[in-house]
């Protein structure tokens, strides 16, 4: 009696176990990718949040998913990274939209467009003003898929070898500057140069460029351009909330599980909010150690702001007439943007400005 149990009941364990392996094996398939960053390894937030991203895609799937990151020239130089996934060389990137301007100026939403979305706006747009949705639309005419994966909050306006007192100070500056606001910038003198993060140092300190801006004061000391460049401006009014992507060949996510997608998707929300908390966290000792340093903090005066504002509009205007894409975007993104401040201007501006000026009185 206990034989005839015993086999009866290994019998249905097993029966059991040829049902469930194949379930198991077609809904976590082991996958192994790679992920180029458009960024050096030095700089651990930005680059950082990739290595987040892919730690966080093996440990939701056993290690059956695994995103080997790579940095930026390893694979492909920094500013290929999108152009590795669409044609396929890689399954994904980290990168910021904006660096494709070239290809398409639409791509310049993806991140920041000048005088835009604060960060806090750009998730907003994003996640749930269906702006995520439209860039999609846009980004599969360039066989990718993409989705928000950090956010730097405001950058810093730069480096400069010289002061900026009006509009008239720009005419003529070589300045490294990524994304659509070269070519606002160009409308006031300026000649924009486009120089992956690595290659920024070397380019200021041979004087190759005149100014450079990056992104904020925790990866700006890392990379050193308090040491050949002694003022340091802000805001970055073309980068007031700028946001990172993880991009995806269209083919290769079409192929996941949903499952492996979804885990895509929630790796990218954790790597989006670790950055900005990161920066967020270390940004005010660095400002406060290049300061005690000898940099000399600027504001851009309210004359520079307005010229800058002016050319945007007029640059906006121009592009919108010959891209349909970006009329179409432009619009939605601007609509909401106006929202956006008729709401912060009552309880969050309101709310920040008193506790600075209490801040400042001690």
């Amino acid at each position: 009696m206990e034989r005839r149990t015993f086999i009866k009941t290994a019998s249905v364990a097993a029966a059991a176990s040829a049902v469930a392996a194949p379930a198991i094996a077609q809904t976590a398939p082991e996958v192994k990718w790679r992920l180029t960053s458009s960024f050096p390894k030095s700089l651990d937030t930005i680059y950082g949040a990739a290595e987040i991203f892919s730690k966080a895609v093996a440990e939701m799937t056993d290690n059956r998913f695994q995103i080997q990151v790579f940095a930026a020239g390893e694979i492909v130089p920094g500013l290929q990274a999108m152009q590795a996934v669409r044609d396929g060389t890689v399954e994904a990137c980290h990168t910021a939209s904006y660096y494709y301007v070239g290809i398409d100026p639409t791509f310049a939403y993806g991140t920041a467009i000048p005088f835009g979305l604060n960060s806090r706006m750009q998730n907003a747009w994003q996640f749930q003003n269906g702006g995520m949705e439209l860039m999609n639309a846009f980004y599969a005419k360039h066989n990718i898929y993409a989705i928000p994966a950090g956010n730097t909050g405001c950058q810093m306006g730069g480096w400069f070898r010289k002061e900026i007192r009006t509009p008239a100070d720009l005419n003529g500056l070589k300045m490294r500057i990524g994304g659509f606001a070269g070519r606002i910038l160009q409308k006031l003198g300026v000649v924009p140069q486009q120089v992956a993060g690595g290659d920024i140092y070397p380019a200021l300190e041979k004087g190759t460029i005149d100014a450079a801006e990056w992104v904020g004061p925790y990866d700006d000391q890392k990379l050193g351009f308090n040491k050949v460049a002694p003022f340091y401006y802000y805001p970055g009014w073309w980068e007031g909330g700028a946001m990172l992507h993880n991009m995806f060949n269209v083919a290769r996510y079409n192929a996941l599980p949903a499952n492996y997608k979804a885990i895509l998707l929630n790796a990218s929300h954790h790597a989006h909010t670790w950055m900005q908390a990161r920066y967020d966290a270390q940004n005010p000792a660095a400002l406060r150690q290049l300061v005690a340093a000898g940099t000399q903090l600027r504001p851009f005066s309210l004359e520079v702001l307005e010229a800058c504002l002016k050319a945007t509009n007029e640059v906006n205007a121009e592009t919108a007439a010959a891209n349909a894409d970006f009329k179409r975007i432009m619009d939605h993104a601007n609509a909401f943007r106006g929202e956006q401040y008729l709401w912060w201007q009552v309880a969050e501006y309101t709310y920040d400005t008193f506790m600075i000026r209490s801040r400042a009185r001690g």
